[in-house]
């Protein structure tokens, strides 16, 4: 029971997480489908249709209709990075369009204290409220002539601070004398009242909480603006990390994946066609590998260090592992899929086995092997940058793993936006390299 109770509460703060976030889940799919429109609207205007596919009476579910829009792609990702400015006030983008920030400047509250025998007086508490990085001061002030003081107080940008007001009254709550009013409207413990720059809350002790507007945009230690992370990648790209440049990063996660992808592809490639073409090594490997083709690459990693140790070696038999059965799984996926009618007229045109193999069989399974490799890539890209989270000197998951611990968000994105793009760029290399090689595939 206290098992499915802690379940439920997992779940409980999963759903509560998915409808805060709902609001901004909605407004980013209506802005796709606004931007559908006007470019819909756009080029109906400025292209009408009069080619072979103007004629189309089906459109909706033909494969060969849809192609991807290189508008849409563009306009995509411009509106993350505007997206991404907006929520971080970043200098690039009109301040119009900033979302709402944090509250910065001068404020003040009143607060009315009240005495045993029922007396009351009033002070005012001067408030500045300065970006975090910046260190201010609280303003001089005069105290005035009443029991309860006047006060200030320097806050931080995102931040709040309990202030004891009654630390230079004349009496406090030592005398029995407490606050009960901000600004006019009563207050006790655990109340809060708003302000014009925020929240003045109470504590159960009856101190007050002063806590400025945060706005919706994000803090730059949990989001920093593009800027920023451009001017981290340059400084990175020139001065080094940890006692390596970025290239010198990027370049060893490369030649780990590279390495690690082509042995796997080696031992891989000739498994899957041996089981595709013989019972005897089907039903010998196949157990092995649909037993590990579900383990995720990353739980191997304990057992990788302690057979390898945490050098380049471990590394690279970590990869290797995690594109071995992805290939023999794609190579023996393209051996089953080659129509047996193929086959059937070579051997009518008199072709051997070999001949068979040669001009029918790897033809053939070669568009199966592409996609593959494509996807033994990709988990190999994501498998580096974990392995490289333990004790490794040099790569771009150390870089994120070292930074996350100082809180250094500007790398960790940095290094996340070049995993990305790295990435893509793989897989687009690929692209070409199949429709190179492979100039056939999806024509019969």
């Amino acid at each position: 029971m206290e098992l499915l109770g802690n379940l439920g509460a997992e779940l409980w703060a999963v759903l509560q997480t998915l409808f805060a976030a709902a609001p901004y889940i909605i407004g980013y799919i209506l802005l796709i489908l606004l931007m559908m429109v006007i470019w819909s609207g756009i080029k109906r205007l400025l292209t009408p249709k009069h080619d072979y596919s103007s004629l189309k009476t089906v459109t909706f579910g033909d494969e060969s209709a849809v192609t991807s829009n290189t508008v849409a792609s563009v306009v995509s990702v411009v509106l993350i990075f505007v997206l991404w400015g907006a929520f971080t006030g970043s200098k690039l983008l009109p301040g119009f369009l900033h979302v709402p920030g944090p509250f910065t400047g001068d404020a003040s509250f009143t607060y009315t204290i009240t005495t045993p025998d029922g007396r009351t007086d009033d002070a005012t508490v001067a408030v500045i409220v300065h970006p975090a990085t910046v260190e201010t001061a609280a303003p001089e002030i005069e105290p005035g002539d009443g029991i309860a003081k006047n006060d200030s107080t320097a806050i931080g940008a995102y931040r709040s601070q309990l202030l004891r007001v009654d630390r230079n009254d004349d009496m406090g709550r030592d005398e029995e004398t407490f606050i009960t009013a901000v600004n006019g409207e009563p207050i006790a413990p655990g109340d809060e009242v708003r302000v014009d720059f925020g929240t003045v809350a109470m504590s159960d002790k009856g101190t007050l909480n002063i806590i400025p507007a945060t706005g919706i945009q994000m803090e730059p230690i949990w989001l920093p603006a593009p800027e920023a992370v451009w001017v981290r990648m340059t400084e990175i790209a020139t001065a080094g990390y940890r006692n390596s440049t970025l290239a010198e990063h990027l370049g060893y996660s490369l030649f780990r994946v590279i390495v690690g992808f082509l042995l796997g592809a080696l031992v891989g490639i000739p498994l899957g066609y041996a089981m595709g073409l013989s019972n005897w090594f089907r039903g010998w490997f196949d157990p092995i590998v649909e037993f590990m083709r579900p383990v995720p690459p990353l739980a191997l990693i304990p057992l990788v260090i302690i057979w390898a140790g945490i050098g380049e070696v471990g590394k690279i038999i970590l990869l290797f592992l995690a594109a071995l059965w992805i290939m023999a799984i794609a190579a023996r996926s393209g051996v089953s899929g080659v129509r047996i009618s193929k086959v059937h007229a070579a051997y009518s045109l008199g072709a051997s086995k070999w001949q068979i193999m040669r001009h029918v069989i790897i033809p053939n399974s070669l568009p199966e092997i592409f996609t593959g490799a494509r996807v033994a890539m990709g988990v190999c890209w994501g498998t580096v940058v974990a392995a490289e989270l333990v004790a490794a000197e040099k790569g771009a998951g150390m870089m994120i793993m070292v930074a996350s611990k100082f809180q250094s968000t500007d790398i960790v994105l940095m290094g996340i936006i070049l995993i990305g793009i790295i990435g893509f760029s793989i897989d687009m290399l690929m692209r070409w390299a199949e429709r190179i090689l492979v100039p056939w595939k999806g024509k019969g």
